[in-house]
């Protein structure tokens, strides 16, 4: 199954073929789902890509989905970026905004200590409140829940001693039809700066599906009229995407633009990249100027398999939360 783009533009991305309604039988569903896509700028594209690709193996044979990419405009943008954007993004006003039977909201990196002051505090505002009346279901992703629950219930995110960064097996805290035929226990990536406590969650009402004793949290609900779902990890993530941050975040630390050297990935790498990595941070750590990228091992991947197991985890899910939607139109 393909996904057919639009949001001010005819034009897919990636592998996606252009779809119609008259691919599969016509009677079947079609689905419109926004992407508002928040992820910074070398980020944008492969996210797009990410979650075109991923609803297309969720939806299958069974569903056609409508996916209109939207932006936030608080979002810090480059003026190459914005004019790439064009013609391709709509500036999602929650003002004249059409409903849709879905949002997916991506989370980007943080900027201010407080989510107050982040540059798009009032545009993600809004479009909790907009999507709490005017869609069917919303994912909330890392930063974009932590906002949502501020905004919600006053819950505050919290600060890490350090940035948590891996691939992590999860274990499920209840029975939900968001789970079913997912893999146990369910592997997920997680790239964040900060967490959510369970108990603040519980206390406003949010049920739990989905934690770690390693990351706490990892996917979390709110029942309303449009049922809110809250990832703090990231299981549209590419096989690459983990090893392309710390690749950055290394280069960010020999820049001088990050005081403290990056933690390796958990349970990302095999085992003789992370002593290879290891053997790069220690010379970086004594001095930085005799260190470059070009240091870093030529095997930048995953451990063998790790990316298939991950994926088959978020195709579950999303098909699972494509199927809920469906089901509650009839």
């Amino acid at each position: 199954m393909a996904v057919l783009l639009e949001s001010g533009s005819s034009a897919s991305t990636g592998d996606a073929r252009p779809p119609s309604r008259a691919d599969g039988p016509p009677d079947r569903p079609c689905l419109e789902i926004g992407l508002v896509n928040n992820m910074p700028d070398g980020a944008l594209q492969a996210t797009e890509q990410q979650f075109t690709a991923l609803l297309g193996a969720a939806a299958g044979n069974d569903v056609s989905l409508r996916l209109h990419l939207f932006s936030l405009p608080g979002v810090p943008r480059s003026p190459a970026t914005r004019a790439a954007m064009a013609g391709t993004y709509s500036s999602l006003d929650t003002r004249t905004q059409r409903p849709l039977d879905a949002l997916i909201v991506t989370g980007c990196e943080p900027r201010a200590s407080r989510l107050t002051e982040e540059p798009y505090w009032a545009d993600i505002t809004a479009l909790v409140d907009w999507a709490g009346a005017n869609t069917r279901s919303t994912v909330w992703s890392c930063l974009a829940a932590h906002a949502a629950v501020l905004h919600l219930d006053g819950i505050e995110r919290r600060r890490l001693p350090g940035k948590l960064s891996g691939v992590f097996e999860c274990q499920a805290a209840a029975d939900h039809p968001l789970l079913a035929g997912a893999a146990r226990p369910p592997l997920v990536p997680h790239s964040r700066w900060n967490t959510l406590d369970e108990e603040a969650l519980a206390a406003s009402g949010y049920t739990v599906l989905t934690r770690s004793p390693e990351i706490g949290v990892d996917l979390f609900i709110r029942d309303g009229r449009s049922a809110f779902v809250f990832l703090q990890g990231h299981p549209e993530y590419g096989a690459d995407a983990i090893a392309r941050e710390y690749r950055r975040d290394v280069a960010r630390f020999l820049r001088g633009e990050q005081g403290g050297y990056p933690c390796s990935p958990r349970h990302y790498f095999d085992p003789a990249v992370e002593d290879a990595l290891a053997a790069v941070e220690a010379v970086a750590l004594a001095d930085r100027r005799r260190v470059g990228l070009r240091d870093l091992p030529r095997a930048f991947t995953p451990r063998s398999g790790l990316a298939d197991r991950w994926r088959a985890t978020a195709v579950a899910f999303y098909r699972n939360w494509l199927t809920s939607m469906v089901s509650n139109r009839r």
